[in-house]
């Protein structure tokens, strides 16, 4: 019988996203959320090691997101020209280099080189994953496979649930290192998974045609200098460099001229004009995580400096919160619709912010526990419903690059959530600063439902197929 990248053409129609295909895809695609929010215990010994402030650390944040923002895209772009396979493995080496120099880190501007070297190797997973979803499910003929992708996302929800409790009890048991010398097994285990069981990529034409011609590298430049303007503006607010301003405003217009000018362009602008609901997906995803991301950095931080419990404690108050959050994902994977789960999403992190409300630094670590819970659910059910989204918005021959630019959404909205929090907390976090951010992130969640209440996209997606 003749078989089909490996496998017996039989066996891929009749069950085209078994474990063995999806597990390591999933683990790969799970080592961006799970160093976004491993190191949120870790902030305080690193910042007392290295005599830093709380916004100095931040830039171990937002080093990453900054990185993600724009690497998330670009590696789909390569993964759709060179092939979904091959700039996994790349991704996964990079991962396991970044865990050996994190390891040696003498100084806190190497351990933000680290980070961003962590997010150049990890951005290449998700992207690949969905483009590698997305070619098995067309080349067998299958439909859009919601449960494969639901585990995607739960690998990815649980990880970033579960970082901070990973986080703290490595930082406990061996020192805050610890959390970048634990990608070294995981991405080379990762690794022997995806040459075992992962098919190997077809030829792709374009890669005869080079790199600097397939990749809108000067569209790359534009957009990379916008977000680090912005970024450089945004992190000290308390001591605004104003010049930042008119420099982010300028490239970012720049973006916009190199984009419109290109035929095919880093940022395609025309194809986010045409697909509406797609744009959409990626303003709602901007400002969903923002408040995400406050929870998972600054709980942590408040519940080791205001409350004095240590890190381990502090992660282990995320437990219940990963918990739900799994469950969550599993409920939003069984639902058809788009505009349900998002409503559900944004009233229960209203009902967490009046929960982070009414606690204190007195008050005992389960309460603290039950307060943030909440945030779970909102964060399994905006995860998997975004990702299903996209599935279905995004142009099947730039799926890639779509999903990459989801990713950028969310980091979008983590480089924000950093600056929120270094307005809120200041020198160190206090019960004011916690309130302070509780109410800022009820505001905008109560504007995300109102307009999930009267998007008409949704429902125009949740009734199409894939794009063309």
């Amino acid at each position: 019988m003749r078989r089909v990248d490996g496998e017996h053409a039989a066996g891929v129609v009749a069950k085209p996203f078994g474990v063995r295909f999806v597990l390591p895809l999933a683990l790969g695609s799970s080592l961006n959320p799970v160093n976004s929010t491993a190191i949120a215990t870790a902030l305080v010994p690193i910042s007392r090691d290295f005599h830093a402030t709380v916004a100095q650390t931040g830039w171990l944040i937002a080093g990453l997101y900054l990185t993600s923002a724009v690497a998330q895209p670009t590696m789909g772009r390569l993964a759709d020209l060179l092939g979904a396979r091959r700039v996994y493995l790349v991704s996964l080496l990079l991962v396991a280099a970044a865990g050996v120099l994190g390891r040696w880190a003498p100084s806190l501007p190497w351990l933000v080189g680290v980070r961003v070297l962590l997010g150049i190797g990890t951005s290449g997973a998700y992207p690949s994953a969905m483009r590698l979803f997305r070619e098995r499910a067309d080349r067998t003929g299958s439909a859009p496979p919601r449960v494969a992708l639901s585990v995607l996302s739960l690998t990815g929800i649980a990880t970033t649930a579960i970082g901070p409790v990973l986080g703290g009890v490595l930082t406990s048991a061996f020192g805050w290192h610890a959390i970048f010398t634990v990608n070294i097994p995981l991405a080379l285990g990762t690794l022997c998974m995806v040459l075992a069981w992962v098919p190997k990529d077809a030829p792709r034409e374009s890669r005869r045609q080079g790199l600097a011609t397939d990749v809108d590298l000067s569209g790359v430049a534009f957009f990379a200098g916008t977000l680090i303007a912005a970024m450089v503006f945004l992190m000290d607010l308390e001591h605004p460099r104003w010049a930042m301003l008119p420099c982010a405003a300028l490239l970012g217009a720049a973006t916009a001229w190199h984009s419109l000018r290109r035929d095919d362009p880093f940022l395609d602008l025309r194809m986010l004009a045409r697909h509406v609901p797609l744009s959409v997906t990626y303003l709602r995803t901007a400002t969903a995580f923002t408040t995400a991301y406050c929870v998972f950095y600054g709980f942590a931080q408040w519940v080791e400096n205001a409350a004095g419990y240590s890190a381990a404690a502090a992660g282990l108050a995320t437990l219940p919160m990963s918990v739900v959050a799994g469950v969550a994902s599993l409920a939003g994977a069984r639902t058809r619709g788009l505009r349900g789960p998002f409503l559900v999403a944004f009233a229960s992190s209203i009902l967490g912010c009046v929960a982070l409300l009414r606690i204190d630094a007195a008050t005992p670590l389960w309460i603290m526990a039950a307060a943030v819970t909440f945030f779970g659910v909102t964060l399994g059910l905006v995860s998997t419903t975004t990702q299903a989204a996209v599935y279905l918005q995004a142009p099947a021959a730039s799926l890639g690059a779509a999903s990459g630019l989801q990713r950028t959404a969310t980091y979008i909205g983590a480089i924000a959530a950093t600056s929120l929090l270094g307005v809120a907390y200041g020198q160190h976090a206090t019960d004011h600063g916690l309130h302070s951010l509780a109410l800022v992130m009820g505001v905008v969640n109560a504007v995300l439902l109102l307009a999930t209440l009267v998007d008409r996209t949704l429902s125009r997606a949740a009734s199409s197929s894939p794009a063309p």
